[in-house]
């Protein structure tokens, strides 16, 4: 996997740790290119973390792999399941790989979406809007950061990305309950009930910013690493029940927004977009693989993080 960057920008002149090296250009304008490892990145480094359901897993092993370097996140903006596991990173990032691997152990299908095919088609029949109750999201969410957790609490600036419904753009919410501001990111329409904060209606932040690049720069940081559960250039398996036929048309939508935003956004700053597992053929509503995809997700990003040379604004690796 080459870790050199997608994109640099010519004439530019980067300060950063490292040694500096002058590189013409097609225009014969010299660009100051600058060696950097990974602990060098610019300050605040900004861990984003995206949507993808039981995929979620693979920022364990991901998280596992940037363990094992200096960089430390200065900010977290996450969507859907990656605000869940961000929030952990934000209470305490030395110890957010460990706790997150034992945490995600525990978690089942039906923890998560509980009640059978019957349970479903009433509970769409009562509510009309979706297949499954929020009550198993909520009480995983209070295993992994107890009932009362709020963002003040956090050591670290965290942000839960959403949807306005009225909008249908990105909401972000920073502030109060951490429980009422991550089900709301992690509402996927027709799977979970919309969530009610003030005058807001808010579903899954992954619809329109699973991968929150912008608004971790908007946080102040300086230079990104991405986890995206999602397989790059891979499409989900095709569904076969009305529940992954759901997760599975908002995960073709996921994917386009960092596509589109990762090289735009690398233009002023270094993105380090993680390389994950090769694709496997899992259902993101299955959580019975937690396992192997955070030991597969662990191998790769570490192999990809030791490669890794890092020259100033550019995007290394790819959503």
């Amino acid at each position: 996997m080459d870790a050199r960057p997608a994109l640099t920008t010519p004439g530019r002149v980067v300060f950063a740790p490292g040694l500096a090296r002058s590189i013409p250009s097609e225009a014969g304008i010299v660009a100051m290119e600058v060696d950097m490892g990974i602990a060098d990145l610019p300050r605040p480094v900004g861990y984003v973390l995206g949507g993808g359901g039981s995929l979620g897993a693979v920022q364990v092993g991901m998280l596992q792999a940037l363990s094992e370097h200096d960089i430390a996140p200065g900010v977290v903006a996450g969507t859907s399941v990656g605000s869940l596991n961000g929030a952990v990173v934000a209470s305490d990032p030395a110890s957010a790989a460990n706790r997150l691997s034992h945490l995600w152990a525990r978690l089942t299908r039906e923890a998560v979406f509980p009640g059978g095919l019957l349970a479903q088609v009433r509970t769409l029949q009562h509510t009309r809007t979706h297949l499954f109750p929020s009550t198993g999201l909520a009480a995983v969410i209070g295993d992994f950061l107890g009932p009362d957790a709020t963002f003040a609490g956090l050591a670290v600036p965290f942000a839960a990305v959403a949807m306005d419904v009225a909008t249908a753009r990105p909401h972000v919410l920073r502030e109060g309950p951490l429980l009422p501001a991550l089900l709301a990111s992690a509402a996927i329409p027709g799977i979970f009930p919309p969530v009610e904060i003030g005058r807001r209606r808010l579903y899954d932040g992954g619809l329109v910013a699973n991968v929150p690049m912008r608004q971790a720069l908007a946080m102040g940081a300086r230079s990104l690493v991405v986890l995206d559960c999602n397989f790059p250039g891979h499409a989900p398996d095709p569904p076969e029940t009305i529940a992954e036929v759901l997760f599975y048309t908002a995960l073709v939508t996921m994917r386009t927004q960092p596509a589109l935003e990762a090289p735009l956004i690398a233009a002023d700053v270094p993105v380090v977009y993680l390389h994950g597992p090769e694709p496997l053929r899992f259902s993101p509503l299955d959580f019975r693989h937690t396992a192997m995809l955070i030991e597969a997700a662990y191998e790769a990003a570490r192999s990809f993080l030791g490669d890794l040379d890092v020259t100033g604004p550019g995007l290394y690796g790819s959503p």
